[in-house]
C-alpha cells in the first residue's frame, strides 16, 4: 500500500496554512489602518530598507511575482507615495524611491507592524523566536537548493 499523505502532519500544507493566517491578519490591520494591501505594504518595507531599487530586485527579494509587483508599484505611484527616476545602467527599468508621503506613511506603519509581531509571537520568549527564525532561513535556503 502506498504511502499516504495526511495534511494535517505534512509539514509544507501547515506552513502555508499559518503563513496565509498570518498575512491575512496583518493585511486586515494594514487595510483597516493604512488602505494597504499586502504587496502594497511589502514594496513600501522594501523600498525603505533598498532605495533606489527596480521592480525586478523588489520581485527577488519578496519573491512576489511580476505582475503583483507592477500592480502594487503603479497603485502606490499613483497615491503618490513613490518616486520614479529612470535607470541609468538599464533604460527599460526604473529606481523606485519613497516620496515625502511614502516616507511619512512608513514612519507610521512600521511601529504597527512591530506591534502586530509582538501580539502574534509576543507568547514566545527571545530564544525561541531566533531559534524559529534560524529554522525558517535554513528552511527558506533547503528550497532554494531546488531553484
Amino acid at each position: 500500500m502506498a504511502d499516504r499523505l495526511h495534511l494535517d502532519r505534512f509539514v509544507p500544507y501547515q506552513l502555508s496554512v499559518t503563513s496565509n493566517r498570518v498575512s491575512d491578519r496583518i493585511a486586515r490591520a494594514y487595510d483597516a489602518l493604512f488602505g494597504l494591501s499586502i504587496p502594497e505594504w511589502r514594496l513600501i518595507a522594501l523600498i525603505a530598507e533598498h532605495a533606489p531599487v527596480t521592480q525586478a530586485e523588489l520581485g527577488e527579494r519578496s519573491r512576489m511575482d511580476k505582475v503583483t509587483v507592477s500592480r502594487a508599484a503603479i497603485a502606490l505611484t499613483a497615491r503618490g507615495l513613490l518616486a520614479r527616476q529612470p535607470n541609468q545602467a538599464d533604460r527599460r527599468s526604473h529606481h523606485l524611491t519613497l516620496s515625502a508621503s511614502g516616507k511619512a506613511l512608513y514612519a507610521e506603519v512600521a511601529p504597527k507592524a512591530i506591534e502586530l509581531e509582538r501580539r502574534i509571537f509576543g507568547r514566545f520568549d527571545a530564544a525561541e523566536l531566533q531559534q524559529f527564525t534560524d529554522m525558517l532561513r535554513r528552511i527558506d535556503a533547503a528550497a532554494q537548493e531546488d531553484d
